[in-house]
């Protein structure tokens, strides 16, 4: 891990860099994905499952007795424990359905908005090295709660084209629709266009890859939204001499085994702490199943000394954090002054992981800085607002010679006439 002392504010935008991904020439790859796809449906995505995943499919679309198979390989712990992580996340996301809230913005005019579903989603779930069954959970909970009628779940088959039993067990256990043995940037151009399996979905959901989240970007060039800009796993520690700092290191390793683009940063004003982490994280770190992953996430990683805490404070702003945990008797005066992370986890007994499985927050966040524009995933992000008005006879005649008169100023003469006749209308 690089080491800063003080830096000045001059070489943040540097520091705070993430790791540069291989490019190369991504988008005409991507680009050839999307064809192929649009022109050979199915037999395309059986074709580039075989090429990068060495598995040889004949039915996409997984069958309930697959789905019912895998209940049986998931022991009972597995399954309390899905099913507490379910209830926590339904009642932290129930919790932000939003009330209609009539306005009367001028007496006779009535405005509100009400939410509405978008009725089909496509949820992304990685499924190589770590399946990740836990963001079924943070994806198809609130997209159930806000009522889309379709979830269509798309995750890379193993060799021998069975899908991981955690990932099917969970997507049963949540309410998803369909799932198909589909991975990759070939996944995200199925539920693009649709095939004759996969139907085209509304918007897209979900973490992968850099070729997935390349491929997310061009959908949207194709009238499919998405959830955010989404790239590598990155946790930021904020650690005095009141945290611990085995629990600091666990943390900062918790995040660098996701992949070797992710990136961790921990800053304290303290050396002494410093060192100490660095102690324990090589200590924790040389019994990682995961070790050779990590080791090349922490080669891009930071130690960050500050001594004023203000900047400290900036510098964590400056970096926007996915993840942000706080252990610091300061911490009431660095929660107030937090203005960019994803997610932020308050003292040593509140581990990133809390916030990856069970706690109820979303673990799908901003990455890459964008936690100073995007928020996490959230029930809003399956909805869609519609707003109305209702305007009586009052109401016309209140705003009614406003709308003529701005209407006029414009130029558009058909805007005018619509109020006017209306006016007219009520003065017989």
């Amino acid at each position: 891990m690089k080491f800063y002392k003080n830096p000045p504010k001059s070489e943040w935008a540097e520091i705070c860099s993430r790791p540069a991904l291989e490019s190369g020439n991504l988008t005409t790859i991507i680009e050839d994905i999307f064809n192929t796809v649009a022109t050979s449906g199915d037999k395309a995505l059986r074709d580039y499952t075989l090429k990068f995943d060495n598995a040889r499919i004949s039915e996409l679309l997984v069958s309930q007795e697959e789905i019912e198979n895998a209940a049986a390989q998931i022991s009972n712990e597995l399954k309390v424990s899905i099913a507490l992580a379910i209830n926590n996340v339904r009642q932290f996301h129930s919790a932000q359905k939003l009330e209609r809230t009539i306005i009367e913005t001028s007496p006779g005019v009535e405005c509100w908005q009400e939410e509405r579903p978008i009725e089909k989603v496509g949820l992304y779930i990685p499924g190589g090295s770590a399946p990740l069954f836990s963001t079924i959970i943070m994806l198809a909970v609130p997209a159930q709660i806000a009522g889309c009628k379709e979830l269509v779940l798309c995750t890379p088959p193993d060799k021998d084209g069975n899908i991981n039993p955690a990932i099917l067990y969970t997507a049963a256990q949540t309410g998803v629709t369909s799932i198909f043995k589909v991975g990759g940037a070939q996944a995200i151009a199925a539920l693009t266009y649709g095939t004759e399996s996969i139907p085209a979905v509304y918007k897209l959901f979900g973490p992968g890859n850099q070729y997935v989240t390349a491929a997310k970007q061009f959908a949207q060039q194709k009238g499919v939204a998405i959830d955010m800009p989404a790239g590598p796993s990155e946790l930021l520690v904020y650690a005095d001499e009141t945290a611990n700092p085995a629990f600091v290191a666990s943390d900062l390793l918790s995040q660098a085994e996701h992949g070797p683009d992710s990136q961790v940063v921990c800053v304290s004003d303290s050396e002494k702490v410093l060192k100490m982490v660095q102690a324990e994280v090589d200590a924790q770190l040389a019994l990682l199943p995961r070790k050779d992953i990590a080791e090349k996430a922490l080669a891009n990683s930071l130690f960050v000394n500050f001594d004023v805490l203000k900047e400290a404070s900036q510098f964590i702003n400056e970096y926007a954090p996915e993840h942000l945990i706080i252990c610091s008797e300061n911490e009431k005066f660095l929660v107030k002054n937090t203005l960019n992370a994803g997610s932020v986890f308050l003292g040593n007994y509140s581990p990133e992981s809390a916030g990856d499985y069970a706690s109820g927050t979303n673990h799908t966040l901003p990455t890459s800085g964008y936690a100073k524009t995007y928020s996490g995933l959230s029930l809003q992000a399956f909805t869609k607002k519609i707003t109305f008005q209702r305007l009586t006879t009052q109401g016309i005649r209140t705003i009614g010679p406003a709308i003529e008169t701005m209407a006029e100023a414009e130029g558009l003469q058909a805007h005018k006439n619509a109020v006017t006749l209306r006016l007219n209308e009520i003065k017989k």
